[in-house]
């Protein structure tokens, strides 16, 4: 295996080993907590722009398969592990975790220190780095970095959302039958606005009931609000997504065109924070984020305690308050977890229903979704 060099805007520089494409890239580097489920994570498309650094010591042993993909691509600059197996030992596996991340461009790092990673970005808070197979100076990968656009600054949504409209009809994972649900009964129409859907929470939204028309980024609110009044549509779903959510301002715009006109919608992550900012309550950036399948939040509602998957930098603000309900607090640093409306039949989740990978504590939401419409 080739060496591998990184550096990152604090001064720090290390070498460590690649296992993934060849090439420089620059992203902003955030620390993944889950146990497992490296490929869900290292497929999923708000990671674009970002580094995952796993604190999870050992990553590929079970390798990569078709079925485990969460979108079509791998969207992040790269992954950073402290131990890496090419050789996988699974009976799903069909190829090892360095393969897929050549396929689609994308950097692996192994041997490197991954508790003093994570403590460096836990301390200092987001971070941005470069990663080079091919530059090996410190000063000139500094060089790079500083002219580069830092990760708030750019648009990932054009690259990550679909192109063209489609409808997805396939349920989630039956463990018994080692394949997902092809028999769901879908009785209500939704549309999805795609800013970086995970194939997991189409999927759950079909297993609850829902047929679910998938549309791109750029969508028209005039001709939702026509559909909705029409009766072609029973509801509007706000996926998650990369990037900093102030970025979207034509999105935001449309999205508070759905709200004025009190079409039924739930959102997740991006999309939860769409609909704060839309609302006119801004959003602001956590010190690291939250990555991770083992995250605590609290229903205010039963008060009862739920794990869930998590993955963002950006959060509502706490006056939201004053225009909606909270429903979820995560317990970890107080910060907002879910809220409904007070001004329209709208609410939403900060963190993922869905997992894949993580706990399943929450996916009661879809089940709430379809009721509510």
């Amino acid at each position: 295996m080739k060496s591998i060099w990184i550096y990152i805007e604090n001064g720090v520089f290390l070498e460590g080993k690649s296992f993934g494409s060849d090439g420089t890239k620059v992203g902003e580097i955030v620390f993944n907590t889950s146990m497992s489920g490296y490929q869900e994570i290292t497929t999923d498309p708000s990671y674009a722009g970002q580094f995952i650094l796993f604190t999870m010591p050992e990553i590929g042993n079970v390798g990569c398969n078709e079925a485990d993909m969460e979108s079509n691509s791998v969207y992040a600059s790269g992954v950073i592990v402290r131990n890496y197996q090419e050789r996988f030992s699974n009976f799903r596996g069909e190829k090892p975790l360095s393969t897929l991340l050549k396929e689609y461009g994308a950097l692996g790092i192994y041997e490197v220190d991954t508790r003093f990673l994570t403590k460096t970005v836990r301390d200092n808070g987001s971070l941005m780095m470069i990663a080079s197979t091919e530059i090996d100076d410190k000063e000139e990968l500094k060089r790079i970095l500083e002219k580069s656009p830092r990760i708030e600054e750019i648009d990932y949504i054009k690259e990550v959302s679909t192109k063209r409209s489609y409808t997805h009809k396939q349920g989630a994972w039956d463990h018994s039958k080692m394949s997902y649900n092809d028999n769901v009964k879908l009785k209500k129409k939704i549309v999805a606005i795609d800013f970086g859907v995970k194939r997991n929470i189409l999927n759950e939204l079909c297993e609850v009931g829902f047929e679910v028309e998938v549309i791109p980024h750029d969508f028209s609110a005039k001709e939702l609000i026509r559909r909705y009044e029409k009766g072609d549509l029973q509801a509007v779903f706000l996926s998650n997504g990369p990037g900093d959510p102030l970025v979207l301002k034509k999105e935001s715009d449309e999205i508070k065109k759905l709200i004025e006109a009190k079409i039924p919608m739930f959102a997740i992550c991006l999309g939860h924070q769409l609909l704060s900012i839309s609302n006119g309550y801004s959003t602001y950036k956590l010190k690291f984020g939250q990555h991770g399948g083992n995250h605590p939040v609290q229903n205010q509602k039963s008060k009862t305690i739920e794990i869930t998957a998590q993955n963002h930098n950006y959060n509502v603000p706490d006056d939201i308050c004053n225009i909606a309900e909270i429903t979820h607090i995560n317990l970890f640093d107080k910060t907002i977890e879910g809220v409904r409306y007070k001004n329209a039949p709208v609410f939403s989740v900060q963190h993922h229903p869905e997992a894949s990978p993580g706990p399943h504590d929450s996916k009661y939401i879809f089940k709430q979704f379809f009721d509510f419409v």
